[in-house]
Parts: structure tokens; C-alpha cells; sequence
């Protein structure tokens, strides 16, 4: 725990919506979510489209709209970070690559986006900077003049992570780096994603492409109905009668290379009393349904299950 690099503890976001006139409602997308990165180190949160994974980068980085409410603690480097932390570190030792290109201005040329908005004196070295930074990730010179139509989603992809990577941060945030990239691409994604580490950097990535999660990360979160409901090494996923939580399992079994083997059932919209996979869980119990399982550690990995609990017991 003391050198976690980034530490996410007991995090919940809700948010406040008004419903008819001034009847306001709390919708609760993530609770208790609690993980760790580590210099050198790809940590992967692992759930499916639409669970508010994006959410904790955004956590992260203090950029949750004003309607957000955000419990618990984020820690830097082993300090807990205010709203004006995330802003004083935001694009310089913490660094989003985001989701979607369209965070690219259509209007601006790539490498003036790229440094932003810097002294006259300092545009040279920054321009200097900025084409070290893309050669080294395969970006030409000829795409410094091109406008964010005109690159494929392969480049288009390389400059987001380039951009991000200018400042030299320390931690980098992935949010779903790779849909609707071709084969090469993802491939290349991949490598940019793992030499970032192995230049000493943390990467969060966030995904739910199990493929990519599996080629990319030493340890994988599971992101389940807004919970973090197993956090394990990568080997234990791929050879997955070693992972603790039955949910884990069934996603792996349900790969084609496994089988496809399909689990019936719907991850619940709202928050219940008990564990959130009570209702498609083989080994549920009566406590499983009245009691919330609570996450904890077990041999170098974290579990939020009631019949494990009573296992190692």
C-alpha cells in the first residue's frame, strides 16, 4: 500500500436527479469501489458497456459534472488529492488518454492542439517536444499539419495517447482505448499501453474488451452493477479455475475460446440490500440476498463474495 502510485478507497458516485417539479432522486452508479496502481504497473477495470467504469477516470481527474456526488478517498502518491489537487495535477502528472476522438478539435491542426496554449517564446521547444513525443509512437511529421479528419482511427488514437503522454506524467488514464480500431491497430494500442509501463509509468485502463485486458494488464478489476467485486493477477484470468468469484468465471467461460458458455440474467439498474449477483449466482444463499458481501483480501488478490468468505474462514 505504500507505494501505490494511485489509490482508489470505499469511491462511490451518485447522482442528483429531479423527476416531477422538485421531487429530486439519488441515482447511486458506483459503490464502494476500491483498487491500487502501481509505478511500473497496468491495472485494468474490466466491465460492460454503460456500468460508469468512465465515472472513476473522471473520479480521478475532477471533471464529474456539478450534479456528481463522490464519496470516499483518492490518493496520489500517498496523499489524499482535493478537488484542487486533481486540477493542479490534471495534464501534467495525471493524464487522461480519453474514449472518444472527438476530443480532437476538428478546426485546429494536430501539433498546435497537441502543446496548446504556451508563451510565444516556448512554442519552438514545445513544437520540439511534441514531434519526439509522436515519433516515438509512430506518428510522422506529415501528420503534424493534418486536421483531426484527416487521420485514420489508428492515428487518430496515437495522437490522443501522444497528447496525453507531453507533460510526462506519472499516471496514465486509458478510457477505453481501442473500440472500433481494426486488428493492427489494437495490436499497436496494446504495445503503446504496455511500454508506457515499462517506462515506469501506472496505467488505469478501463475497458470491456476482455481480450485486450488479458494481452495488457498485470492484474484486472472486475466491475460488476457498480461494484468492484474481484481484483486478480492476469494469469489467474487466463487460466480462470483460479479466480475466486463465480461471476469471473462465467465471464471467462463465456468467451469463444472457452466455450461460450452463457449465464442468464441482467446485472441489477439500483442498488440492492444484498450482494449484486444474488439472482444469476449458483452458490447464493438467504445471507447473500438480506447482506452485502464486503470486499476483502485473500492471497494477494481482493473478493467480495459470502461463500468465499465462509471458505477461507
Amino acid at each position: 500500500m505504500d507505494n501505490d502510485l494511485l489509490r482508489v478507497e470505499n469511491v462511490s458516485i451518485s447522482f442528483t436527479q429531479y423527476l416531477q417539479g422538485l421531487e429530486q432522486h439519488i441515482l447511486k452508479v458506483i459503490s464502494d469501489l476500491t483498487l491500487s496502481v502501481k509505478e511500473g504497473e497496468v491495472v485494468a477495470i474490466l466491465g460492460s458497456s454503460g456500468s460508469g467504469k468512465s465515472l472513476l477516470a473522471h473520479a480521478i481527474l475532477g471533471i464529474l459534472p456539478e450534479n456528481a456526488i463522490c464519496d470516499g478517498t483518492i490518493s496520489y502518491m500517498g496523499n489524499v488529492m482535493s478537488q484542487e489537487d486533481k486540477e493542479r495535477l490534471r495534464g501534467k502528472e495525471i493524464c487522461l488518454i480519453p474514449q472518444s476522438v472527438n476530443y480532437l478539435d476538428p478546426l485546429m491542426k494536430v501539433s498546435e492542439q497537441a502543446i496548446g496554449d504556451v508563451p510565444k517564446e516556448e512554442k519552438e521547444q514545445a513544437f520540439k517536444h511534441q514531434r519526439e513525443v509522436f515519433a516515438k509512437y509512430g506518428l510522422g511529421e506529415e501528420v503534424d499539419g493534418m486536421y483531426p479528419f484527416e487521420l485514420s482511427g489508428g492515428m487518430a488514437r496515437k495522437v490522443l495517447l501522444s497528447t496525453a503522454l507531453l507533460s510526462n506524467p506519472n499516471l496514465v488514464v486509458a478510457d477505453e482505448p481501442t473500440p472500433g480500431l481494426d486488428v493492427q491497430s489494437v495490436e499497436e494500442t496494446i504495445n503503446d499501453i504496455k511500454k508506457l509501463a515499462a517506462d515506469g509509468k501506472g496505467v488505469l485502463l478501463i475497458t470491456h474488451e476482455i481480450d485486450v485486458a488479458l494481452k495488457t494488464a498485470d492484474r484486472i478489476a472486475i466491475f460488476y452493477s457498480g461494484y468492484v467485486i474481484e481484483i486478480n493477477d492476469v494469469d489467474n484470468f487466463r487460466n480462470y479455475e483460479n479466480l475466486l468469484h463465480p461471476y469471473s468465471k462465467s465471464l471467462m467461460e463465456a468467451l469463444p475460446k472457452n466455450g461460450f458458455k452463457l449465464t442468464e440474467g441482467v446485472q441489477p439498474l439500483e442498488d440492492i440490500d444484498g450482494c449484486v449477483y444474488h439472482e444469476n449466482c449458483p452458490l447464493r444463499t438467504d445471507k447473500c440476498l438480506k447482506v452485502k458481501p464486503e470486499l476483502i483480501e485473500y492471497d494477494g488478490a481482493m473478493i467480495r463474495c459470502h461463500n468465499y468468505n465462509k471458505e477461507v474462514e
